[in-house]
């Protein structure tokens, strides 16, 4: 019996993050812990492939949680045409997170879309009975040996990790957190990654306690 879940974990840690608010307009404010979409990217940077699909599980707060003002000029494509036009920028204020360090953990899938996957994903994907196992085994190699898909980010890219990799002794969890209610949180924007249309996921009531946050499961994700 083939076995269709494989688990894999890591962690990360980082001067700065950012987890958007969505309702928080223009001066974006960070929720405390990353959103099921953030865990899912971070993962994928270590390694990506279309024939698996990986769901986040959960993620431990290893760090306080502490917000901070940020400043930062923007030049994004969010700016009016006539600033982009004339090459102006605007000051965007944001409330991020300082000094974080999280645990995460996901589940990880075969992709049963098999007809929406890249020819080369295809070629791949018949070399193995277990696409999960061997992106478990890939992934924790590439994970010891400190490689990556691209760099991995603390939400806005240029928010990078000061580590990634394996769990560390001296990183504890925080479970002296109080508990904290989470009314709605941002799960998904592409549900399913490239081949998906604009579709906005929200999870309800989530509750961060003893400084662990688990997303919950949607037979959904598994059952695609």
């Amino acid at each position: 019996m083939v076995r269709l879940s494989y688990p894999i974990e890591m962690e990360i840690a980082g001067n700065t993050a950012m987890w958007t608010r969505p309702d928080t307009g223009d001066c974006p404010v960070s929720y405390p812990a990353p959103t099921y979409s953030a865990v899912k990217a971070i993962f994928e940077s270590i390694l990506w492939g279309p024939d698996i699909k990986i769901i986040p599980t959960k993620v431990e707060l290893c760090a306080p949680v502490q917000y901070h003002s940020y400043c930062t000029n923007y030049g994004g494509p969010l700016r009016k045409p006539k600033d982009i036009k004339g090459g102006n920028n605007y000051q965007l204020y944001a409330s991020v997170l300082i000094d974080v360090c999280y645990r995460i953990y996901a589940d990880v899938i075969p992709n049963k879309e098999k007809s929406k996957l890249p020819e080369r994903a295809k070629q791949w994907d018949k070399k193995t009975t277990s696409p999960g196992h061997a992106y478990q085994a890939i992934f924790t190699r590439r994970l010891k040996r400190g490689q990556c898909y691209s760099i991995p980010a603390l939400g806005w890219r240029e928010f990078t990790p000061s580590y990634f990799g394996e769990f560390r002794d001296a990183t504890k969890v925080m479970t002296d957190f109080q508990p904290l209610i989470i009314p709605s949180m941002l799960r998904q924007v592409f549900p399913n990654g490239y081949n998906s249309s604009v579709s906005y996921v929200y999870d309800n009531n989530l509750v961060l306690q003893e400084g662990v946050l688990e997303y919950p499961k949607r037979g959904v994700d598994y059952d695609k």
